[in-house]
């Protein structure tokens, strides 16, 4: 399934039915005066968030979404009928912009969360509602308010525990598929993860966790070279970043600052967030020289976190790794709770 994290779209709410115009006429009742009902309420529009979704794909072909109107209002004080609610299931994580004032109106980040994003129109009022001790017959009656109508800006957020970033070719992609069921493309090119993915990672019983597959970030991604740029919002929501560094490249210390750089640029929060380096690719140098190699690498970025060797095409060094992840999660809910 092809990811989509944003998207247009316009919502409509249903207008509220007019006021009837109607008089009692019985026989035997000559003055029966005024019985026009009220009209129903237009109905409203609500975006639910649904923990199954996880793209806003369904929006690519239905950009338009409508309520009911409310009913007319009917004689002998007969209210018109309501406007059935429309409830729009969106995923976990999706922001609601105004496109036209740019204003967040939701951010639905727990599943179940309700928004009102239109709100139907009101009912118009039928002639009953106009009599009175001077006009026993009035004619007036009220037309219902029309629905609100916006233009609203999806955006879709993935929630994840951990975040891969690194540059393009870092082997992201092999590592989500060595510790989850995820299969995203890998190849032996650049830019091979056009879309993010998610994989559950189970640790034990009862203890797994979400990561992100992030495209890779290059140079200038910050401002929007590359791809990287569209998906590095999808970082913001992580407990931890994993800075994934090619060991076997010319330079891995230039690769490491070229990507801290960018999350820097792009975000100040999100280059503060805990960070920890993951050098893979392992197999693909002499034994000897991996240990020197990732001590000068250290040494030259002044590295004082965590860091990991790994081989994540042979799966070497990954549980050890995924296993450290669990414990610092648990212990980040400890602490927030």
């Amino acid at each position: 399934m092809k990811f989509v994290d944003e998207i247009t779209i316009r919502v409509e709410a249903g207008k509220g039915g007019s006021g009837c115009l109607s008089f009692r006429r019985e026989k035997f009742i000559p003055l029966g005066g005024p019985d026009g009902g009220d009209g129903g309420d237009g109905g409203s529009i609500f975006f639910v968030a649904d923990n199954h979704l996880n793209t806003l794909m369904d929006f690519r072909h239905k950009k338009l979404l409508r309520a009911q109107n409310g009913g007319y209002g009917m004689g002998q004080l007969c209210t018109g009928k309501k406007g059935e609610d429309l409830y729009v299931p969106v995923p976990v994580g999706t922001l609601i912009y105004d496109l036209q004032t740019q204003e967040l109106l939701a951010d639905l980040a727990q599943p179940g969360q309700k928004v009102c994003v239109a709100q139907g129109g009101f009912h118009g009022l039928g002639n009953a509602r106009y009599k009175s001790s001077t006009n026993r017959a009035p004619r007036q009656t009220s037309p219902g308010s029309l629905g609100e109508q916006k233009e609203l800006r999806l955006e879709l957020k993935l929630l994840a525990d951990v975040g891969l970033c690194g540059l393009p070719n870092a082997g992201k992609s092999t590592l989500i598929r060595a510790v989850s069921h995820a299969t995203p493309k890998v190849a032996d090119y650049p830019f091979t993860t056009l879309h993010p993915h998610l994989g559950v990672v189970n640790v034990g019983e009862f203890q797994s966790f979400v990561v992100a597959d992030i495209p890779g970030l290059i140079a200038g991604a910050s401002e929007g070279v590359g791809l990287g740029v569209r998906f590095l919002k999808h970082l913001s929501r992580t407990r931890l970043l994993l800075h994934v560094v090619d060991l076997s490249s010319e330079d891995p210390a230039l690769d490491i600052e070229t990507v801290a750089n960018e999350l820097r640029r792009f975000n100040s929060e999100l280059y503060a967030k805990e960070r920890w380096l993951v050098f893979n690719k392992m197999d693909l140098l002499p034994e000897e020289e991996r240990e020197p190699r990732c001590r000068q690498v250290i040494e030259a970025c002044n590295w004082q976190k965590p860091f990991f060797k790994i081989s994540a095409a042979e799966r070497s060094g990954t549980v050890e790794l995924c296993r450290k992840i669990m414990a610092y999660i648990e212990t980040a809910n400890e602490i927030s709770e």
